[in-house]
């Protein structure tokens, strides 16, 4: 397993090693991708298919899913609370990143992303499968969510004036400026504004990915964000659009480079450019 001096290896494993442990009753892996039928059309064996706009997400309420939600998504997936989560998706790991901050904001000790994700291990050739795993349910219990990992809008606002606090807009330089409200390959749908929030330095998502997919090296990932103005001396508070591109660039400061103090705002930019009042920077 490579390192590359990340601060928390561990929360990573590198596709041979998806490859040796399948089909071990103690992991657990789990797709997650952008393009949500991707999954049917085969999928690393033993892998459940997550869809993050069903599974993912609060209906009709705009949240993540609730404790009570979490623990029955869990145990319909055959997840146990000893067993080693290893998650993947197409574009670079967004949506599993996003899974992964859920599995932290609700206590899972063991869980991982596959560096390079989908794109990696179809490019190397691996096996792919259209069987959907059978799995036994479970009865998965949750922790209470940790706040800590977490910013709302009104926190947001509070850290606008705050030299002690760094927010990072992991946008597209288009979408930062106020060009577009979306990736282009997205709709250009969420927000009433373009822009971005005041004070917040652009540092897109995949500026921290190497070109097959895999995390950059925590020397280099270390000159990305302090170049910025992102250290591990400052708090920090990442957003995207709809929060899964910083869940992203969370795990990256969070798990990769070890800094402590560091919040993904799901609410994002759907939500900042869409309240009545609230500044913004063009």
């Amino acid at each position: 397993m490579k390192e590359n001096g990340y601060a928390h290896p561990h929360t990573l494993v590198q596709t041979d090693w998806v490859a040796s442990h399948n089909g071990d009753t103690k992991v657990r892996l789990i797709e997650v991708d952008v393009d949500t039928t991707v999954y049917d059309t085969g999928h690393i064996p033993s892998a459940i298919g997550w869809d993050w706009r069903l599974d993912l997400q609060r209906r009709p309420i705009r949240d993540v899913p609730d404790r009570a939600e979490w623990e029955t998504l869990l145990s319909r997936s055959g997840i146990g609370n000893d067993n080693l989560v290893v998650l993947y998706g197409d574009t670079n790991n967004w949506f599993a990143a996003f899974a992964y901050w859920l599995f932290k904001l609700y206590g899972h000790a063991d869980v991982c992303l596959m560096d390079g994700g989908r794109v990696k291990w179809v490019a190397e050739g691996r096996e792919l499968t259209t069987d959907s795993p059978p799995f036994a349910p479970t009865k998965y219990q949750a922790k209470q969510p940790d706040r800590a990992l977490r910013a709302f809008r009104d926190e947001v606002a509070a850290a606008l004036d705050r030299p002690d606090v760094s927010l990072v807009d992991v946008r597209s330089p288009k979408e930062y400026s106020g060009v577009l409200m979306a990736p282009e390959n997205l709709p250009q749908e969420g927000a009433q504004r373009g822009g971005h929030i005041p004070g917040a330095q652009n540092v897109p998502w995949a500026t921290a990915v190497a070109e097959d997919g895999t995390f950059k090296p925590a020397a280099e990932l270390r000159t990305i964000y302090g170049g910025k103005g992102v250290t591990t001396d400052t708090e920090t508070i990442a957003y995207c659009r709809i929060g899964e591109r910083s869940a992203h660039t969370w795990f990256v400061l969070k798990e990769l480079l070890g800094h402590t103090d560091v919040r993904n705002y799901d609410g994002s930019w759907t939500e900042w450019g869409s309240l009545i009042g609230a500044p913004i920077e063009r």
